[in-house]
């Protein structure tokens, strides 16, 4: 065999090792699972929006996303509080709830998701000059949709919008996050 044909053969063997080796390397840095928090505006609805303002919410996330899947799984961990109209107080609502997302992927520089779950929820009323109402926990869901924008490899920001329902004695306590968030 000429040095030129062991040379080409050498080379070949050394490009297939790359191109196979190269995918392998970066499916080993890739890690699935996320940390992240994420902030915004809560918009009381139904008949919590007849007696409370416009509110916030505060959030800490953990996910797990499989690197081939459109699917994640987070957990959440998310404080709403709306102020009661006329001052006074205001309505309390820690969550801890388990989310699907699905990824739709555009093949564009943002992926829009859809996402929901269920959980535990637990309001209670603040009085203002002393107070607090008795909290129990409640059954939930939401569900909503965003948008997750990539910033550098491993860190993403997102902006979402999930409706709430919360079972109450009866009736139903709802609300609306617009949240901003990281992903890292």
């Amino acid at each position: 065999m000429g040095a030129k044909v062991k040379n080409t053969i050498l080379s070949i063997i050394a490009v297939a090792g790359i191109a196979v080796a190269a995918p392998a390397a970066q499916s080993q840095s890739y890690n699935p699972f996320q940390i992240g928090a994420s902030g915004g505006i809560g918009f009381p609805t139904s008949d919590l929006g007849n007696s409370t303002n416009t509110g916030y919410n505060i959030a800490v996330v953990l996910g797990y996303k499989p690197q081939l899947l459109p699917v994640s799984i987070r957990g959440e961990a998310a404080y709403n509080q709306f102020g009661f109209q006329g001052g006074g107080g205001s309505i309390n609502i820690p969550s801890f709830t388990g989310n699907l997302a699905y990824d739709l992927p555009l093949g564009t520089s943002f992926t829009p998701y859809a996402i929901g779950g269920a959980g535990l929820y637990r309001p209670s009323a603040s009085i203002t000059g002393g107070g607090t109402s008795t909290a129990e926990n409640h059954f939930g869901w939401n569900i909503g949709g965003g948008v997750k924008i990539p910033l550098t490899p491993g860190f993403e920001t997102f902006i979402e919008a999930r409706y709430n329902s919360v079972s109450v004695n009866g009736g139903t306590l709802s609300f609306i996050p617009v949240t901003v968030g990281i992903l890292f």
